[in-house]
């Protein structure tokens, strides 16, 4: 064996045994808050690994399923299962849960707007957590004007309240008028004068601790946001899952509000990067959607080919590279969800997600042959900043781990 493979050999034994002492000590608590795109939407994702997350809000739609999605039932996994699959493979020991609602923002979340009997903030004061997951609504954290949903100031309001109460948990009583500093800058993000003043009661989060890492996911580029096409209502119930046109009088073009999906994932990041310098209790961004364009710009995933001039929707063709979005256009495939938890896997543990390799699990489960999870996986790697020939800082640390058990264990077949 030449120096260089026989060192690469050690590094992962090391790295093997320094993990396994790892997965011996308690379970990290990993909650993660967000919506469709964190559950996945429809299978495969949606239901993977839900044996092994714990559902947070499955009890919730069990006794009121007011706003939600019958297509979508209860327990789910998505990305968290996904996350949690891989942990298992790297020898890390990760209690994994999920607090999500279709189509929630932040707000919504804090607030339980859609539904008062859906207690998503409970979720979060519910346990003491080491890290803390929160994913806003697609085009939420966009400026204004430019999505739907467009609500950049609410979209930092609402992440900073969730940073509060997550680390500090004192009870709070507030008017969006105040949190906004006025009735002009809180009825400028949508809400009418009444719900500016209305008065909002925040119990006490007694599981509160400073030292949970929070971390806010930057979302994907929404092709259809981009891409023109008539207005599509997604058929979940055909065996394809694929969308329906709609050519009623009350359909047609879809509004575009970029011209580009890389402009779309630069205001993204702009927008999440922009919160996190504004508060430095946040652990870091997890650059999901940067990783989505880094696909795109390197021609990995298809790209275009969505609609017809006509806006009928074009199936893929057997043959074609991995497409990172679902039929709609706007949630992820099994290829995005896979790629978003890789970006969350190397982001959270501080491990090189290609170091998850061809044989990996939730891959094949989810029916991504070897080849496109390599792929994904040198996306992941490249854009969290490993490098491939060089050992990163983390790698040199359970190395060192490795080699002192290593030594433990030597002393202990000979007495020392």
């Amino acid at each position: 064996m030449t120096g260089p493979a026989r060192f690469a050999s050690l590094a992962l034994a090391a790295a093997a045994l320094a993990c396994s002492s790892a997965a011996s000590a308690d379970p990290t608590k990993i909650l993660f808050v967000g919506n469709s795109y964190t559950f996945g939407r429809v299978d495969p994702v949606m239901s993977y690994n839900a044996a092994n997350v714990h559902d947070l809000t499955a009890a919730f739609y069990a006794a009121n399923q007011t706003g939600a999605n019958a297509w979508e039932p209860h327990p789910w996994g998505g990305v968290p299962g996904i996350f949690k699959e891989m942990t298992v493979q790297a020898g890390l020991n990760y209690d994994v849960s999920i607090s999500a609602r279709n189509a929630a923002s932040l707000r919504g979340q804090f607030l339980n707007t859609a539904n008062a009997q859906w207690d998503l903030r409970g979720n979060v004061a519910s346990q003491n957590w080491g890290v803390v997951v929160l994913q806003e609504q697609s085009d939420a954290a966009l400026p204004p004007g430019m999505g739907k949903n467009a609500n950049f100031a609410q979209f930092q309001a609402y992440a900073n309240q969730f940073e509060r109460f997550i680390h500090d948990g004192s009870a709070q009583t507030y008017t969006e008028t105040q949190l906004y500093g006025s009735l002009a800058a809180c009825t400028a993000t949508g809400l009418s004068a009444g719900s500016c003043n209305t008065q909002r009661v925040i119990p006490a989060n007694t599981n509160a601790n400073a030292a949970t890492k929070i971390y806010l996911t930057d979302t994907w580029a929404r092709p259809d946001m981009v891409f023109a096409h008539k207005i599509t209502t997604a058929d979940t119930t055909s065996p394809t899952g694929s969308p329906i046109v709609d050519t009623s009088s009350a359909g047609g073009n879809a509004t575009l509000y970029y011209s580009t999906l890389g402009a779309m994932t630069a205001d993204l990041h702009a927008s999440f990067a922009a919160v996190a310098a504004q508060n430095p209790k946040f652990a870091g961004v997890i650059p999901v959607g940067d990783a989505f364009q880094s696909a795109v710009d390197q021609s990995l995933v298809k790209t275009s080919g969505f609609y017809d001039a006509n806006g009928v929707f074009v199936p893929g063709q057997s043959g074609d590279v991995m497409n990172l979005w679902w039929d709609d256009y706007l949630h992820a495939s099994k290829y995005g969800s896979y790629l978003d938890a890789l970006v969350q896997f190397g982001m959270i543990t501080g491990l090189d997600p290609l170091s998850l390799g061809a044989g990996e699990i939730a891959a094949s489960e989810l029916g991504i042959a070897s080849s496109d999870a390599l792929v994904l996986q040198r996306i992941a790697s490249a854009q969290l900043g490993f490098a491939a020939a060089v050992p990163e800082p983390s790698t040199w640390a359970l190395f060192a781990g490795g080699i002192g058990l290593v030594g433990w264990f030597g002393r202990r077949r000979s007495g020392g």
